[in-house]
This record gives C-alpha cells, sequence and structure tokens, in this order.
C-alpha cells in the first residue's frame, strides 16, 4: 500500500461503498425484491432512493469520477448510509464541504499547554497533535509509558510506539482496540488534513511496515475518541487500569490534551509508587 496524500475524489468512492455494503436493506426497512442479491449490503438504486439523488449520481460518485457532492447531498448520504457522527464528519471532510483551519499543522507544543501538562502532575498527562505525536509530557508518563527524552523525535508517536516499539507492542492487555481505535483516528485526521504530507508518509509507513495497521486500515473504521478506558501491563508496577480524558483546546485545536487517572484502587496505589519514584 502506498498513501500520498488524500485523493479525496477515490477515498470518497472507497467509503461509500464500503458503508453500502455494510448495511442490512431489512434493518432499514425496504422493501423485498425479487432478484436474488449477489453481494451483501444495500444495492445502489436502494441508496439512490434513501438519499433522494439519481442512481447514475450514486454511480459516478462511487466510480471516483470527480463529483463533489454540495452539503445537502452529503447530508442525504449521511442520513442514507446511518453513519455515525464521526463518519458523517469523515465524509463532509472528503467532499471538501467542512470549513478548514488556515493554520499548519501543529508540530510543536503551544506554551501555555505545555506548562498545563507540567502542573496536572500527579496525573500522568500528555500533549498530542492530530497524528498523534507527542508533543509535551510530565514525569508522570514517562515513568509510565518510558522516557520520551530518550526516543529520537520521529518515534515520538503513541501510534508508532504501539505498533514498532518492543517495550510498548505488548503493553497494552487490550492492545487489539487501542491499535484499532488508533488506526480509526489516523484516517479521520488523513481526511481532515489532506494536505499533510507527513500524515499521509506516517501511515504508508505504517501500512507497508505492519501487517495489524494493513488489516484494520483498509477495514476504513472511523472513530475520534473523547475518553476511553486503558489496562496497561507495567513491568515494574503491574497491571493498571486507566479511564483517559482528551481535551482540545478552543485556542489551539489541532493539539489534543491526554489525562490518565486511575480506574481502581490498586491502579491508584500503582501509579502513587510510580510517582514516588
Amino acid at each position: 500500500m502506498t498513501t500520498h496524500t488524500v485523493d479525496t475524489t477515490q477515498e470518497l468512492a472507497a467509503f461509500l461503498r464500503a458503508r453500502r455494503d455494510r448495511l442490512n436493506p431489512r434493518d432499514l426497512g425496504l422493501p423485498s425484491r425479487r432478484q436474488a442479491r449477489r453481494t451483501p449490503g444495500l444495492r445502489r438504486e436502494e441508496v439512490a432512493e434513501l438519499a433522494g439523488v439519481s442512481v447514475d449520481y450514486i454511480v459516478r460518485l462511487e466510480q471516483g469520477r470527480g463529483l463533489r457532492p454540495s452539503a445537502d447531498v452529503v447530508e442525504a448520504l449521511a442520513r442514507a448510509l446511518r453513519l455515525a457522527p464521526v463518519e458523517r464528519t469523515y465524509l463532509y471532510d472528503l467532499a471538501q464541504q467542512r470549513p478548514r483551519n488556515a493554520d499548519r499543522p501543529a508540530t510543536t507544543a503551544a506554551p501555555p499547554l505545555a506548562r498545563l501538562v507540567t502542573d496536572l502532575s500527579p496525573l500522568p498527562a500528555m500533549l498530542l497533535n492530530h497524528r498523534y505525536d507527542i508533543l509535551a509530557w510530565n514525569r508522570e508518563m514517562s515513568g509510565l509509558l518510558l522516557d520520551f527524552d530518550t526516543l529520537p523525535e520521529p518515534q515520538r508517536n503513541a501510534v508508532w510506539l504501539c505498533l514498532m516499539h518492543p517495550e510498548i507492542r505488548d503493553f497494552y492487555l487490550d492492545r487489539e482496540r487501542v491499535v484499532r481505535e488508533g488506526v480509526a483516528h489516523l484516517r479521520a485526521a488523513w481526511a481532515a488534513h489532506p494536505e499533510d504530507q507527513a500524515l499521509s508518509d506516517l501511515i504508508s509507513e505504517f501500512a507497508t511496515g505492519d501487517e495489524e495497521f494493513a488489516r484494520l486500515w483498509a477495514e476504513q473504521d472511523i472513530k475520534v475518541n473523547g475518553r476511553g478506558h486503558k489496562v496497561m501491563r507495567h513491568p515494574v508496577a503491574g497491571v493498571i487500569s486507566v479511564d483517559v480524558e482528551v481535551l482540545v483546546p478552543l485556542q489551539d485545536p489541532d493539539q489534543r490534551l491526554m489525562i490518565f487517572r486511575a480506574a481502581d484502587d490498586r491502579s491508584r496505589s500503582a501509579l502513587e509508587r510510580l510517582s514516588a519514584q
């Protein structure tokens, strides 16, 4: 797989086909048809009917023939395909119907946010950009994960660490879910920042160097989590469960603050021991 900057026309076509294939006509209350279905999912005629557009229009969209649907059509397609909110946003991005931030993607931490990361001690915290590049962290996060200062800058990326770093590959007990969510986040970021060649290069590196990433990328899942739960196996402190909160500053929307909090008393004690060290 080679991933360059986003070809929004072809990605839009692939996304529409993938989402159409996932739907069950019976779940949408569509009438049964005499003709047997050769493939799963909805027919193009059914999507066209649900969205209120012509079948020819759906065909041209799915063939990537250069159409740019209006915001009204995008909304109609999102409803017809029963898209989740984050998938709906992704579709708007691919159709280039969402206003874009004219600023370049953040590659360094905004100073006030870097100070906030430090001030959040003893809670482990770090600051990331849309690529999952780790821009700032406090000592508690280093103690929990690893010493980011020892890493070359290109490797200070949360997805890279999970996929490639030998100490982090087996760090998460729920690794499959963690990787899946990271891949789904990168796909959403890829559509929102089609001009970001560094992000496209990163995705290409993952897709060619890691079979797990390539498999999950091909599934075209879209997901952006604002909070979650992780279970980690620390080499010193043992199993630690944390609740994760992700905050996006209004002033710097391309940067996101990730904060870990102990999910139970045992994990709280483990984090306190690590902090004391």
